[in-house]
């Protein structure tokens, strides 16, 4: 029986094969024959103790020992990124490498722009990614915990509980503002146009005291469409502020009540990613440019 760790180029081969679908396919990214990369994934699987991988005529698709093995390898290679980055950063006195930074659309928009400015005018070295991710099912924060991305922007709920091993810090709260075509004389018999991901589920309590606010009748892909959708009068929207930092012309927004609902924004990553030098200065970026945009500065 073959017994051992597998090794940093055996963890990458199983993520090539993820992405290829087939061992052909990881075959043809690595340089590899089909039969040497069947040969190791098979090693790697009396490595490990489980099998990873149906094989097919399909192709080849992750068992759920394998989608968990698959988890771990992104998150040891990042580790070894970071680690070799690191070093050779300290020793030049250097922050560089990749970060890769999930958040959703209007956070990506509206948010990160400016951080990553403040970050990468001190660190020209670093080089950010950012994948904007829908806040449906697990969201930004499943990117974190599947190894994806080193930090994720996210919304959650007060009651919400983050998933073992992640750290949260709050960035900020937002309230939710009423929308609607200028001039209208009663916008809140308008038709109520929303989208998937927002975030009513926070603020259920709120919506349902509402006797005013009918069931959507028209839905979007995402925020910015709702807002061009208002702006062509089709009805009004409730929508948070961070996706109002840009309000078009024929768009009036005001205070829904003296209480209105807020969506909480935080950031999230892992404990070890919580040690990178990279995600803790986007996180001092992050807090400064909100600090910033909190006293009337340019964000």
């Amino acid at each position: 029986m073959t017994t051992g760790f597998p090794n940093p180029n055996e963890l990458a081969l199983l993520l090539a094969v993820e992405r290829g679908g087939s061992f052909t396919a990881a075959a043809e990214e690595l340089g590899l024959t089909q039969s040497a990369v069947s040969h190791a994934v098979r090693t790697v699987e009396r490595k490990i103790g489980a099998v990873l991988f149906e094989r097919g005529r399909a192709g080849a698709r992750a068992t759920a020992a394998g989608e968990r093995a698959l988890v771990h390898a992104r998150h040891i290679l990042r580790q070894h990124e970071v680690l070799r980055a690191e070093a050779r950063g300290a020793a030049a006195g250097t922050t560089s490498g990749p970060l890769r930074i999930a958040a959703f659309r209007s956070a990506a928009v509206h948010l990160l722009p400016a951080a990553l400015e403040r970050l990468t005018t001190g660190n020209p070295r670093l080089s950010p990614q950012v994948s904007i991710v829908p806040e449906l099912g697990r969201g930004t924060m499943g990117e974190v915990i599947d190894g994806r991305a080193d930090i994720a922007v996210a919304t959650l709920a007060e009651d919400a509980t983050p998933a073992p091993g992640l750290l949260v810090g709050e960035l900020l709260r937002e309230p939710y503002l009423l929308v609607y075509p200028a001039g209208h004389p009663a916008p809140r018999t308008l038709p109520l146009i929303d989208w998937a991901e927002n975030c009513s589920a926070y603020t259920r309590d709120w919506w349902s005291r509402q006797d005013w606010l009918p069931p959507a009748t028209m839905t979007a892909a995402d925020d910015g469409v709702v807002l061009s959708m208002v702006a062509q009068g089709l009805g009004m929207a409730i929508l948070p502020e961070l996706s109002l930092t840009t309000i078009p012309a024929g768009v009036t927004v005001e205070p829904l009540d003296d209480h209105p609902p807020t969506r909480r924004l935080v950031h999230l990553t892992t404990r070890a990613g919580a040690q990178s030098v990279g995600v803790r200065q986007l996180v001092h970026a992050l807090r400064a440019t909100q600090s910033a945009a909190s006293r009337g500065e340019k964000r």
